[in-house]
């Protein structure tokens, strides 16, 4: 079990950076390229992060085929990790009640995905 739950995390954590860093990079297109503005869209990249999550969290848990929750959550813990990081080292801001109850949500996100992930898995009979 442990030798594939850890990499099953992973990959799952790897499928949600990849869908944030390229909605990250359509949105500062249509940044650049339009009249729209960051506080326009700001429910959009939440949402965004929600649904990045959710498919992390299920793909975690369809790897894992056990324990979907925890490999769903233990993904958006890192990907909340990695996200205090680069606000704190990169912009010297932080940690707010907002984002601690937004991180805790995308936990929840993640962790239903992975639930979700680890039914819809094919069984090892």
């Amino acid at each position: 079990m442990v030798h594939r739950f850890f990499p099953a995390i992973f990959v799952g954590l790897s499928f949600a950076l990849g869908i944030a860093i390229v909605s990250a990079a359509i949105i500062a297109t249509l940044l650049s390229l339009t009249s729209l503005t960051e506080q326009s869209i700001g429910w959009l990249m939440i949402a965004i992060a929600f649904l990045a999550l959710f498919v992390g969290g299920f793909i975690a848990g369809g790897k894992a085929r056990t324990k979907g929750w925890l490999a769903g959550c233990l993904c958006a813990v890192f990907f909340c990790l990695l996200a205090t990081a680069i606000s704190y080292l990169g912009y010297n801001e932080a940690l707010t009640a907002k984002q601690m109850i937004l991180f805790a949500a995308y936990c929840g996100v993640a962790a239903l995905g992975g639930v979700i992930g680890v039914n819809l898995s094919p069984d090892e009979s």
